[in-house]
């Protein structure tokens, strides 16, 4: 029996080390999507744990070789969906105490590209370009973060969005166009051009 005990650990062990190296480098970028999904940060918080730990419990089915953060933050979508638009009465419950050490393990662990990726959004956008932003409809705002910043292919939002490449293009062209006319006003401030022919 003891010699069960240690293969399962061994196994469990090189689970978290491929989690690690595969996963948790997208925390950051996860936050990001997920507080402006939310609009609040311990709701975020709450939302990147519980794709953490859906994540590391169907690590298994992950397809090596692909892309793994397009994958989790379809998972993501799809916790948010669940728990904060469908108000669920009564979400799925999670044992945190079983889990909560190796979660705050991997939150702490932390590399300089992710460190940019989390530093990015908010040292690039002044405060007009953020609000101009967070001011678009939802289906448009995700599209344009995705694709603009996380730097999604089309094929990739189309999956975590569940739509045709189509209807992502066509957010995507849509929302740049209400975001353009937000922010021209901005733009000429900031000495650039906003004619569309040039």
């Amino acid at each position: 029996m003891k010699e069960n005990k240690k293969a399962l650990s061994a196994h469990e062990e090189q689970k978290q080390r491929e989690f690690q190296e595969e996963a948790v480098i997208h925390i950051n970028a996860l936050y990001n999507y997920a507080l402006h999904l939310t609009m609040n940060p311990d709701d975020a918080e709450d939302l990147v744990q519980e794709t953490y730990l859906k994540a590391y419990k169907f690590f298994e089915s992950f397809e090596r070789g692909t892309n793994c953060k397009a994958w989790l933050f379809k998972i993501l979508k799809n916790n948010y969906i669940n728990k904060f638009r469908k108000n669920a009465r009564e979400p799925g419950k999670v044992d945190y105490d079983l889990i909560k050490d190796f979660y705050h393990t991997i939150k702490d662990v932390q590399s300089d590209t992710t460190e940019a990726e989390s530093d990015f959004f908010h040292s690039l956008l002044h405060e007009e370009v953020y609000q101009a932003l967070q001011s678009l409809p939802e289906e448009f705002r995700e599209v344009i973060q995705l694709c603009d910043m996380e730097g999604f292919t089309y094929e990739e939002i189309a999956n975590m969005v569940e739509s045709p490449i189509g209807t992502v293009r066509s957010r995507l062209y849509r929302g740049r166009k209400l975001l353009r006319a937000q922010l021209e006003g901005y733009a000429r401030k900031h000495g650039y051009n906003t004619d569309p022919d040039e």
